[in-house]
């Protein structure tokens, strides 16, 4: 399927306001009601929408503090990897995990109090992952711009 211009619109006003109601939804893109329930069906099934999140606010939940790991593993073998990607899945403080390419095998995004959260982190579940050779954080100083929706 391909999208058209509409649905396009329909993308985008619900990366912006995800809670929209139908009705809200369709004044915004300009459909009947019934048409547009249909079309968000229809990007549901087809898999363009893939969930609907509560975006929280990292101050208010109480980690505050972004670091970025880079990870270089001692092998590249489908069971090192695989052994690493299982383990840091089950961290709750990282966010995000990225296979790269370029010096560092992997990046991870995590979340903590502070620094000494951060510490207790990196003793508790990062120093512990398998077939980690290096690791280097680096700590945000401040979020210049963040979002989650994509371009449409």
């Amino acid at each position: 399927m391909t999208l058209d211009t509409t649905d396009k619109r329909i993308l985008g006003a619900l990366q912006r306001a995800g809670r929209m109601s139908n009705a809200d939804l369709s004044d915004a893109v300009n459909l009947s009601p019934s048409a547009c329930h249909r079309r968000v069906q229809r990007l549901e099934k087809d898999g363009y929408i893939k969930d609907y999140v509560a975006l929280l606010d990292a101050r208010k939940m109480g980690v505050p503090t972004t670091v970025f790991v880079e990870i270089t593993l001692q092998a590249q073998a489908d069971e090192v990897l695989d052994a690493f990607e299982k383990a840091v899945a089950r961290i709750p403080d990282v966010l995000e995990c990225h296979l790269m390419a370029g010096t560092a095998d992997y990046l991870l995004k995590v979340v903590a109090e502070n620094t000494d959260d951060f510490a207790r982190i990196h003793r508790q579940y990062l120093a512990r992952l398998p077939g980690v050779a290096q690791m280097q954080s680096s700590f945000a100083l401040r979020t210049v711009f963040k979002t989650t929706a994509l371009p449409v």
